[in-house]
């Protein structure tokens, strides 16, 4: 069995087009930690507002849980389902 201890690095899971738009998440992997979560895509126009709400709320519970069992956001569902998506692959490319 390896160790998650030796995972570092960026990974970038698919972008998951949701109805307002495609959202898409990059992890950074320190020692088997993750480090910060970022989206790389989200949905914005019109839906700017509830994106500029949701990603950090959603950043902060990444980090939080260290994995995927997190909430969505509430008025933000797609994006937040498309955030975790994005981020179970992201996970999985880790090996997480």
């Amino acid at each position: 069995a390896s160790s998650t201890k030796s995972i570092n690095g960026s990974f970038t899971g698919p972008a998951v087009f949701v109805n307002y738009g495609t959202v898409q998440v990059k992890i950074t992997v320190v020692n088997g930690r993750i480090t910060d979560a970022v989206a790389v895509q989200a949905p914005s126009g019109r839906n700017d507002r509830w994106t500029q709400m949701a990603v950090p709320v959603m950043r902060q519970r990444t980090l939080a849980a260290q994995g995927s069992n997190i909430t969505g956001v509430s008025g933000a569902s797609y994006t937040s389902y498309g955030w975790w998506k994005s981020l179970v692959s992201a996970l999985s490319k880790a090996g997480l």
